[in-house]
């Protein structure tokens, strides 16, 4: 009888020291602070992309949440050196590198180029573009990234990214819905700071057993680091691949739209682009309209491509060159600079590495002009 006693006493007090544990955390919500702690940059060294993968064990990469965690991953969360110029290449998937080595993407190509900015320090670009189409994705990464002191900003855009539709539909500004409202209030954003697609925590899930999934992430992100550093890899790119269509039917919808309509600035999110801007402050920022696969194949008078009917391309290519010139933005407007089709992969902005050796060259040459 003494034994079970003694069995159902420690039990009890296990229970109760779990249950304390699990309060003191949701109270004080670490998780933050935590994804600060990384191996990166101190006994690992620190990637070149964010971290982003659909099939960790192959590709030693893996999709989280954690801000802090993704940047204190990577490279520029290195102390910056007296003599750096440092470059940042806001993005999507093409400028992450989408089917692209490491040593092929536009910040590699950049850095290969061993460029020097007019006061003579070393330009060192880095790669902070991220899969998935949405300005609001990359202000967010912008907004965050300003604590590393950049000298100079790239912000590679399209289309795909302005729909306001679009601003919320990324799962990592879904699960960061503190950070996205706070740039829907400070820059006055035409976003719903309540739009049922941001994930709110209840207590329950900021405790350890609510974020066990997250903690889980941040240990494996450590974890593929080993492997990363070891083998190179950090996607998975296959033998082949769908090639982007040259094709197409007569569909003439775009997004929500079902036929040609006018398109306005309550459509296209023009408002978190000059957010961007704005957060830049005193750092030059460019915005680059990307290249595009343009096709000469069947109803290519109706669609440039497969993600762009040309009503829609052409209104929006209109707009952003009249709001450039309005605000006065640095813009550089190389939609159609690609001209050769075969530089293109499996969409119409995921270039082969050709063509981002190609785009990478012209980019040096304008990160020189403004570093002047």
């Amino acid at each position: 009888m003494k034994g079970w006693c003694f069995l159902l006493r420690v039990i009890v007090k296990a229970v109760i020291l779990f249950a304390a544990c699990n309060l003191v955390y949701a109270l004080v919500n670490p998780i933050e602070v935590l994804g600060r702690v990384s191996l990166y940059n101190v006994v690992l060294p620190g990637r070149e992309r964010l971290p982003y993968g659909e099939n960790p064990s192959e590709s030693y990469n893996l999709n989280l949440y954690n801000i802090s965690a993704m940047f204190a991953s990577h490279a520029l969360a290195r102390p910056k050196l007296d003599d750096e110029y440092r470059v940042l290449l806001i993005g999507d998937s093409s400028t992450w590198g989408w089917f692209l080595q490491p040593d092929d993407t536009y910040a590699a190509n950049v850095n290969t180029a061993n460029l020097t900015s007019a006061d003579g320090r070393r330009i060192v670009a880095y790669n902070l573009g991220y899969p998935i189409m949405s300005l609001t994705k990359d202000l967010m990464l912008l907004d965050n990234a300003m604590q590393y002191d950049p000298d100079q900003i790239v912000w590679l855009v399209t289309l795909a990214s302005f729909p306001r539709d679009k601003q919320l539909f990324p799962p990592l500004v879904q699960n960061n819905p503190d950070r996205v409202r706070d740039l829907i209030v400070r820059y006055d954003l035409a976003l719903d700071p309540s739009d049922s697609r941001l994930v709110d925590s209840n207590f329950l899930d900021k405790t350890i057993v609510g974020q066990r999934r997250a903690l889980a992430d941040l240990l494996r992100l450590q974890l593929y680091g080993f492997s990363w550093a070891a083998m190179g890899i950090e996607q998975v790119i296959p033998d082949e691949y769908n090639i982007h269509a040259t094709d197409f039917d007569t569909d003439l919808s775009w997004e929500t739209f079902t036929e040609p309509t006018t398109l306005t600035t309550d459509d296209l999110a023009f408002d978190v682009l000059s957010a961007g801007i704005e957060r830049a402050g005193d750092v030059p920022i460019t915005i680059l309209n990307e290249p595009m696969f343009i096709s000469s194949g069947e109803n290519s008078d109706l669609r440039y491509n497969a993600f762009y009917p040309r009503w829609a391309y052409d209104q929006y290519h209109a707009m952003i060159a009249m709001q450039a010139a309005d605000h006065g933005w640095q813009y550089l407007d190389w939609w159609n600079r690609i001209a050769d089709g075969d530089q293109f992969t499996d969409s119409p902005v995921h270039l082969t590495p050709t063509g981002s050796r190609q785009l990478s060259g012209w980019l040096s040459e304008t990160i020189v002009d403004v570093s002047s």
